[in-house]
């Protein structure tokens, strides 16, 4: 939708959507919902869900409150309880499914496993205290009546973050039940129910918590974590940010038996020459713009909205580069500036090595790049006959072609001409140098994705690897790519 803004803004055809006059008092995100509701996209309507919601991990963190509605995680476009009616209740009783903790209450005692939440209602809008009693009704007899029957409730918690488009994010904490409930007098005055909850144990841990956690670590990580930091920076200052390696499991050191690599080296024949010019850059001598060299190779759009997250997948996204005259500020120079977020390589029980992140990652955001020694075919023959660990780009599913897919809610959408991917031959020898990307555990359900991306040269026989964001991937959880076809090599990475 905020693409589609920008394309007005240029004087350009859009996607669809709202007329201009609407877009001005309505946000995006609300204007996003409202037409996935027209084509019934949302999820878990029709049968309101009590307990987890399928395809919601605990931890999983959003950005607007809307995709909550959208998801059936928590029904109530402003309300901080959801529940199920009378006449939709199995029980001819209303029952709780979901809350909302924002701290808006100022009678809630939130210290995480245990919580007591202020029921619904009796506060002036304005002031945000309460002016009147509070009614045993609507939500509030809902929770009482869930702590009735044991029923399970999804706890959502909303926390600060200058990572956020609104600024704060919505984090899945898992599921609680209401153990207690009283009518007490709160700090306004005013009569409000409050309802004692406890997290149901077994559950992974809070995705709210280890936001804190993580945050923490960036500040001090041996007051948090005395034991088990290998090295603050395994890049040895090659990256723009630092790379920790953390192994509190055993006294595997692996990572730093290798160089560390932070730019793949490619064969200077495919990239020098003819290959390095492709044509020369744009002209721009601000800003790249819709209509410029860059945006034609693009299919006529770029890749990238103004903050930098991938729009849509394509085969082969050409990013600004040394032959360009646009500034380094270009929005179409992204993947090529490196590392943005904090990352950490470390040891695990399940996975052998992996990468988890410090920070909040959204979603379309670029992360690292894969890095190794470049091979031509014939290269990578001989070095297979060795038992060299060798990546194959040609392996990596192409999953980029659903990030950014909108034709189920645009079913006349037309994507753009996009530039063509030569078949890819070459691979990538990690067996002496490689990047923190190497240590990516796999997964059939990856949270991150291969784009190749050229901007250094323009060889479509070698493009770079560059990886984004499937998903909101909150702070802590382990990164995952689907390598495709599984070979020895994978093995080798992560054990």
């Amino acid at each position: 939708m905020r693409d589609d803004e920008r394309a007005e803004a240029l004087g350009l055809m859009g996607v669809g959507g709202l007329a201009a006059v609407d877009r001005r008092r309505v946000r995006a995100d609300l204007r996003a919902a409202a037409l996935m509701g027209d084509r019934d996209l949302w999820l878990n309507r029709d049968r309101r869900i009590v307990g987890p919601i399928p395809g919601i991990s605990v931890g999983d963190a959003f950005f607007f409150r809307m995709e909550l509605c959208v998801l059936g995680l928590h029904g109530q476009v402003q309300a901080g309880i959801d529940f199920l009616t009378a006449g939709q209740s199995s029980s001819g009783e209303p029952i709780a499914t979901s809350i909302i903790v924002s701290g808006g209450y100022e009678d809630d005692d939130d210290r995480g496993d245990v919580l007591v939440y202020t029921g619904h209602g009796g506060r002036d809008p304005n002031l945000h205290k309460h002016c009147i009693d509070q009614k045993l009704e609507g939500g509030n007899l809902a929770l009482e009546r869930s702590m009735a029957y044991g029923i399970e409730i999804r706890v959502i918690r909303a926390v600060k973050s200058k990572r956020s488009p609104i600024g704060k994010v919505y984090f899945y904490d898992g599921l609680y039940k209401v153990v207690d409930f009283w009518l007490d007098r709160g700090k306004s005055g005013f009569g409000v129910y409050k309802y004692k909850m406890l997290r149901i144990e077994g559950q992974e841990a809070m995705g709210s918590v280890n936001f804190r956690l993580a945050e923490q670590l960036k500040v001090n990580a041996l007051t948090f974590r005395p034991t088990g930091y290998m090295s603050f920076d395994i890049s040895l200052g090659r990256e723009s940010i630092p790379v920790a390696l953390y192994n509190d499991v055993d006294d595997d050191r692996d990572p730093l038996l290798f160089e560390y690599l932070a730019r793949p080296i490619f064969p200077s024949s495919a990239v020098q020459g003819k290959f390095a010019e492709g044509g020369g850059g744009c002209e721009c001598t601000e800003n790249c713009s819709i209509g410029c060299y860059c945006a034609q190779r693009n299919g006529s759009e770029f890749a990238y909205d103004r903050v930098g997250a991938l729009l849509r997948g394509k085969p082969l996204v050409y990013e600004c580069g040394p032959y360009c005259r646009c500034p380094p500020s270009c929005p179409n120079r992204v993947s090529q500036k490196g590392l943005k977020n904090r990352l950490e390589v470390f040891r695990s029980r399940e996975t052998g090595w992996g990468v988890r992140s410090l920070d909040l990652i959204k979603a379309g955001t670029f992360i690292c790049e894969f890095s190794g020694i470049v091979l031509t075919h014939q290269q990578s023959e001989i070095m297979s006959a060795n038992g060299d660990c060798l990546v194959r780009p040609n392996r990596f599913p192409p999953r980029w072609l659903d990030w950014g897919d909108v034709s189920d809610v645009y079913p006349d959408y037309v994507a753009a001409n996009n530039p063509a991917l030569a078949d890819l031959k070459f691979s990538i020898d990690v067996s002496r140098a490689r990047n923190v990307a190497c240590y990516f555990s796999h997964s059939c359900s990856p949270n991150v994705f291969v784009q190749f991306v050229l901007f250094d040269h323009y060889n479509i026989s070698y493009p770079h690897l560059m990886i984004f964001a499937m998903e909101n991937i909150p702070p802590l959880r382990e990164l995952s790519i689907d390598y495709g076809m599984i070979d020895e090599w994978v093995g080798k990475l992560t054990m």
